[in-house]
């Protein structure tokens, strides 16, 4: 069973940069498929980007795309969103998920399909 331990959020204004991780315990940690979620007050939570187990492949919600940078280091367990140029509208809880795969490929978008999720890390984007 994966555990895991966002960090990394905070205040931040509009334009600036934010890099949030993602820890993961286990030994199995390529074998997951990890994303990241977020969700806004009174909003539902919304599909970020994943990024395969593999870290070959990766996709972003167009919210983000261009702005916001998935990576993984499966030596160390984690997985990093690097948030530059960041709204307000960018301000919520941030989430990150893991998928257990048999294919170091698969990614995953719903988040219903995920196994495991952290605690969460907010993220405030204001002046």
């Amino acid at each position: 069973q994966a555990q895991l331990v966002e960090s990394g959020g905070g205040l931040v204004q509009p334009g600036g940069s934010l890099r949030l991780s993602c820890a993961a315990s286990g030994r199995t940690f390529s074998r997951y498929a990890m994303g990241w979620f977020r969700q806004a007050p009174g909003k539902d939570r919304e599909f970020v980007a994943v990024i395969s187990g593999s870290g070959g492949n990766t996709i972003y919600a167009d919210s983000v795309k261009g702005r916001f940078t998935i990576s993984r280091d499966n030596a160390k367990n984690t997985v990093y969103l690097q948030m530059n140029s960041l709204k307000p509208e960018d301000t919520a809880v941030y989430y990150c998920a893991a998928k257990s795969t048999s294919y170091s490929g698969s990614m995953y978008v719903g988040e219903r399909q995920y196994d495991y999720w952290g605690q969460g890390t907010q993220v405030t984007v204001s002046s």
